[in-house]
């Protein structure tokens, strides 16, 4: 199970692990907790979809995302408490944050009710989700990650807890190599960026726990990404990373441990390669 905060969330962050299962034929559930009504929309015949025109722009992307979905091979995908629950928040610090229907604003036990329903019924052995800051600061992965903590806090209570969570991370290590990588480069999508410390993410490589390796996927992720047009557009840094690191970029994926016993793993920091790693066999979700 990957609980993410909009619509794109599910493709950029985690859409190469999600193409590698389902070809295993792995059995994935999807939870969007948000329509993603406050993102910024690259196609100007879409403007006036936007917020503060038509208020328009979550119905557009729910149909993006289920082309998504479809290009990444999951076929189980659920909105939190139906869709248009929750609204997106916006950026912190925007007076979106304030909307009484904002995913910010939502009791985090009502939330984490609507998704313990879901585990309920698929029974998870492994969660993926975002770390405390959900990743890089969004107030709807803050909350996407509380509130997946906490049904899986209630889950465990109820005696059938994912055996382990995930919170997606990048490596330093990573993030270093892309910076030299485009140094000199003319597109360079890091330009002002001068040392990983600049980044508001990024995990000392030995604390992250898994490498998922699917660039045999990653053409399906960019399909994903194409999906997401309204917001991923073809001058997207994701475009422009992928054209110069390809399958590489596009189909490794990387995540921290935050419960649950590490598997076995390869590398100078035991990275494990299978998020089911030293788990008993079992028909995964």
């Amino acid at each position: 199970m990957l609980v993410h905060a909009h619509p794109d969330d599910e493709t950029v962050g985690t859409g190469a692990t999600m193409a590698h299962y389902a070809a295993e034929g792995a059995q994935i559930t999807l939870v969007t907790c948000t329509l993603g009504e406050e993102g910024e929309i690259h196609v100007p015949e879409l403007a006036l979809l936007a917020a503060g025109e038509a208020d328009q722009l979550g119905g557009y992307r729910l149909a993006e995302l289920e082309a998504a979905c479809a290009a990444l091979g999951v076929s189980d995908h659920r909105f939190l408490g139906g869709a248009g629950r929750y609204r997106d928040s916006g950026m912190m610090g925007l007076e979106t944050n304030k909307h009484p229907r904002c995913f910010w604003q939502a009791d985090v036990d009502e939330a984490a009710g609507f998704l313990l329903e879901i585990m309920r019924e698929v029974r998870p052995q492994v969660v993926i989700t975002y770390d405390e800051n959900g990743f890089y600061g969004h107030p709807d992965h803050i909350q996407s990650h509380r509130v997946a903590m906490r049904a899986a806090e209630l889950a465990t209570a109820e005696g059938f807890g994912p055996a382990k969570i995930y919170w997606t991370a990048m490596p330093k290590s990573v993030l270093e190599a892309g910076i030299n990588a485009f140094a000199q480069s003319t597109d360079n999508p890091f330009a002002g960026i001068e040392r990983v410390e600049d980044f508001p993410f990024g995990t000392p490589d030995e604390q992250i726990a898994a490498r998922i390796d699917g660039t045999d996927h990653h053409e399906a992720k960019v399909e994903a990404m194409r999906a997401h047009a309204s917001q991923i557009p073809e001058s997207s840094w994701l475009y422009s990373i992928a054209g110069n690191f390809g399958s590489e970029f596009m189909g490794v994926e990387y995540y921290t441990l935050a419960v649950g016993e590490k598997g076995p793993g390869v590398g100078p920091y035991g990275w494990e390669n299978d998020i089911f790693a030293g788990l008993a066999p079992s028909s995964p979700v």
